[in-house]
């Protein structure tokens, strides 16, 4: 028993002692007990767990040289606001940045960029674009009406943007501590028993085609807005297809984007096997190892039309994937509608609140205030379409995930109770 001394509870961190009364392990600090059998294997799940080596390499052989005289037909328009760069062919003429409506000037030919890999070619068309704004105002009763009269398109471009595609083997063993719950009530208290558990999986998965903006221009969070593109639709790049549209320089090397592709695809992993988690009230990991293996670097370009708009002195930016048609942009909130729309969630629920309480005010107020918060956060998230995609789950491929191994052992339970009020 001497060795099991040094050991910590497993529940808050405190160092646990051994209880002659219960013949078990006791925390002194939060009253947790634990049987010496489970703490013990508890123990040795948790020194089997490798160090996270984090070995996230990648090969960043992404895009190519242009052949000799393939750049020559290419045209380099710069901002003289915000400083970005696009390139255009010959035929097509720039006059204002499609990111922040600045002017822009030529300012020679395509240098020092390397040739893209593969290109997603436009398949809608400006009108598309136009059609895909109004019905992007449509059904939002908190959108100011006269925003829709009043804003202004200053202009649409076909902007293709610059990204690099990441793809590789994943390997992972993720430790989590799960839980289960069941509550029961007697005459003075309400009890609440919760068994803890430790559950271990290992296996393996593959992503495909992990975009990550390439340009510092393009908002990160709008680009991603846009997800998924189908890269099945793409093809070898050719000059060809730039004709009559705007093509961004990349300016975030492969090197740099690798840190959000890596932060994408650990998300989608830790997602893919918290799905083999079941029948449990909850949990979190405890620990976990993932790396990956054969990763490949692409350099891609992917269609957007971009629209500015002004009204009632602001500029507002909207984007709609080329390929797909999906429309993103924030849009303003009417405070007044907003107000008003609380105001009847928070008298409808309270109304009814009132009556089912038996008339408790407290309880009455509690529920006009949350209701009415839920009708306004339901509405005020319709003018928001804007927002990071943290995981790449539209990336993983096909029938690739596979468990390798899995265990779930009982640790421990613990019962809390309250008094009931009477």
């Amino acid at each position: 028993m001497a060795d099991l001394l040094g050991y910590k509870c497993p529940c808050c961190g405190a160092k646990i002692e051994f209880n002659s009364s219960s013949q078990q392990m006791k925390c002194p600090y939060c009253d947790s007990e634990f049987d010496v059998a489970s703490l013990q294997s508890y123990d040795e799940i948790l020194n089997q767990q490798p160090a996270d080596t984090g070995e996230m390499a990648w090969d960043n052989d992404a895009g190519c040289d242009w052949e000799p005289g393939e750049a020559e037909g290419m045209r380099v328009y710069k901002c003289q606001s915000c400083g970005g760069e696009v390139m255009a062919d010959g035929t097509t003429a720039a006059s204002q940045c499609p990111y922040c409506d600045a002017p822009v000037i030529m300012t020679g030919q395509l240098s020092g960029q390397l040739k893209p890999d593969y290109i997603i070619p436009f398949q809608l068309d400006k009108e598309a674009a136009k059609k895909a704004l109004a019905k992007h105002m449509e059904g939002k009763p908190l959108l100011p009406k006269v925003f829709k009269s009043q804003n202004h398109i200053d202009e649409i471009k076909g902007v293709y943007v610059p990204v690099w595609l990441f793809q590789a083997d994943v390997d992972a063993q993720i430790q989590f501590k799960a839980r289960k719950e069941r509550s029961w009530s007697d005459s003075n208290y309400h009890y609440t028993e919760t068994s803890y558990y430790s559950v271990s999986r290992a296996g393996n998965l593959a992503f495909e085609n992990v975009p990550v903006d390439g340009s510092e221009k393009m908002d990160d969070t709008v680009m991603e807005s846009l997800e998924p593109y189908d890269f099945s639709k793409s093809v070898n790049f050719q000059t060809a297809y730039l004709s009559g549209y705007l093509a961004d320089k990349y300016d975030v090397d492969a090197e740099t984007s690798v840190v959000r592709a890596n932060e994408r695809i650990r998300q989608s992993t830790r997602d893919e096997f918290g799905k083999t988690v079941k029948g449990y009230s909850g949990f979190e990991i405890e620990h976990e190892n993932i790396g990956l293996k054969n990763g490949e670097t692409h350099y891609a370009l992917y269609p957007a039309w971009l629209l500015n708009t002004s009204w009632n002195g602001k500029k507002y930016f909207f984007a709609m994937n080329g390929q797909t048609g999906k429309f993103v942009g924030d849009l303003p909130a009417d405070k007044a509608k907003a107000f008003l729309f609380f105001l009847i969630g928070a008298l409808v629920s309270g109304i009814l609140a009132w009556f089912i309480s038996k008339q408790n005010v407290l309880i009455t107020a509690i529920a006009a205030l949350v209701v009415g918060g839920i009708v306004l956060g339901i509405l005020w998230s319709q003018l928001k379409s804007v927002a990071k995609q943290n995981a790449a789950a539209a990336y993983v491929k096909k029938d690739s995930f596979r468990l390798t191994y899995q265990k779930d052992v009982y640790l421990y339970k613990k019962t809390d109770k309250r008094p009931i009020q009477k």
